[in-house]
């Protein structure tokens, strides 16, 4: 086994995503180790998978700070009193400020219910579909200072179906978000994945310009 890679899960909501790093964890046969879940919501149901899966959990308020900037210094000290090696988006849903985000270059992923970097932003699944597009899917990201704008790690693609609305169409890249997601962190934990400029690189190979590509 690998030197063990701490990792800190930030969410705001249901914490879908971090189950499925949870469950891939679980299997044992990774470095990975999640050493804290940190929420800006305090009724966010993630905090229940992490507290039911023995991990140990914050609340930050960010209603609780006079500015994004106040916010995000006391989150950075919450997450660097963890000691992480990478830092997990899974829905957190707040801008972060440049400060903070160069705090942890090279170290930070998100995923974007979108094949990036088509539909930057929100409401990506009604977009896809006004758009008239063959295929959907999602992306693992570093994390930059422009949003959703990081390198590309690992994508995943679906077929749009006739009848296809934006919630069916989100449902299937869901599933897809679960597979990918624990596969780059995966990636990262085992030392295969890192940034390097302005681009990924996987096993020593640059994964420039739209990362590993995966067809459901």
């Amino acid at each position: 086994m690998s030197t063990p890679c701490n990792v800190v899960v930030l969410i705001s909501g249901s914490g879908s995503n971090l189950q499925a790093l949870i469950d891939d964890l679980a299997a044992g046969d990774t470095p990975a180790r999640i050493r804290a879940v940190i929420s800006n919501r305090a009724d966010a149901y993630g905090l229940v998978r992490a507290a039911n899966a023995g991990i140990p959990t914050q609340v930050l308020d960010h209603k609780a700070f006079a500015s994004r900037e106040a916010f995000d210094a006391a989150l950075q000290e919450a997450i660097d009193a963890y000691t992480p090696d990478l830092v997990v988006l899974a829905g957190f849903m707040r801008i972060l400020t440049p400060a903070f985000v160069r705090h942890y270059h090279g170290r930070m992923f998100n995923i974007h219910p979108s094949l990036l970097p088509k539909y930057k932003g929100l409401d990506t699944h009604r977009r896809a579909l006004d758009a008239g597009d063959a295929e959907h899917g999602c992306s693992v990201h570093f994390v930059t200072e422009e949003l959703d704008g990081g390198a590309l790690v690992v994508q995943a693609s679906t077929a749009v179906l006739p009848g296809d609305t934006p919630e069916s169409l989100a449902q299937r890249v869901h599933g897809l978000e679960h597979r990918i997601y624990p596969l780059a962190v995966r990636w990262f934990a085992e030392g295969r994945l890192r940034l390097e400029g302005d681009g990924a690189m996987l096993d020593g190979e640059s994964l420039l310009p739209t990362g590993r590509l995966i067809r459901s």
